[in-house]
């Protein structure tokens, strides 16, 4: 058994292995060095340059995503000791042991702890996420905004389509067609700012359908889970609104296309 240096402990992990997409799982046990400040992806390294389990059988390497190691690109998320959230970001010493890391399930597994979160950016196709702004050429200044709508448009824009709230979503799964809690922040996100508002109605019309805002069970576990403290009820309650009024707009008639 491998010990740390000058403190004799070590870390262990017992982790869901899987190598091939759809293909058997299985759970490898591994211990490795502590230090003091080691968080989960650290683990993950050591077991890299030395893939051997506990009981000294030679393995393969542990596969997973990881980018910036600062809880900003959202790629390492993975399921550790039952709850979804960042690799990076999550200290060993505030867990206990043996410390579980699992693949988020509402993802189709690639390899080990590596899922394909082409779901998530499939529904920010679908809303359109974005600003439309077309050519290169010298804008300007953008259009204003109050401080305060900027303020907290700002926390909104903070998501970085890490997967954790649609992890922790008991509406979203392999076989369901919600899009989850992340996409449908980010329309209200672009639909509050000044040019983005122009594709308003096209977002809501988006939301509207199946797989949209009335598949949300309200369970709260999204705001919850989410790794930067994003208010996402409180935008799926603002689309409530704001699509309950569209609705009554399509009904009706208007001539009022954007806000």
């Amino acid at each position: 058994m491998t010990t740390a240096v000058g403190t004799g402990k070590t870390v262990k992990l017992e982790i869901t292995r899987q190598d091939t997409q759809g293909g058997s799982t299985r759970v490898e046990k591994f211990e490795v060095p502590y230090r003091p400040g080691m968080n989960v992806i650290s683990a993950l390294m050591f077991i890299q340059q030395n893939p051997v389990t506990s009981d000294g059988q030679k393995t393969s390497p542990v596969t997973w995503d990881m980018n910036c190691l600062e809880e900003v690109c959202g790629a390492c998320s993975m399921v550790i000791n039952g709850r979804p959230r960042q690799s990076c970001s999550t200290l060993i010493d505030q867990l206990e042991q043996p410390i579980r890391l699992e693949p988020m399930k509402t993802f189709p597994v690639i390899r080990d702890l590596q899922v394909d979160r082409s779901r998530m950016f499939n529904a920010l196709k679908k809303v359109k996420a974005w600003v439309p702004i077309d050519g290169s050429y010298d804008l300007g200044e953008g259009p204003r905004m109050p401080e305060r709508k900027r303020q907290w448009a700002y926390e909104l824009s903070k998501c970085m389509t890490c997967g954790v709230c649609m992890e922790a979503c008991p509406n979203v799964s392999e076989k369901a067609s919600f899009i989850g809690p992340a996409p449908l922040s980010q329309v209200r996100l672009f639909n509050t700012h000044p040019t983005g508002a122009m594709n308003k109605d096209e977002r809501l019309e988006a939301i509207m359908g199946d797989g949209g805002l009335a598949n949300c069970g309200n369970s709260q576990n999204c705001v919850a889970a989410c790794p930067k403290g994003i208010p996402l009820t409180t935008s799926i309650a603002s689309l409530n609104r704001a699509t309950t009024v569209q609705m009554f707009r399509n009904f009706f008639g208007s001539d009022r296309m954007v806000d």
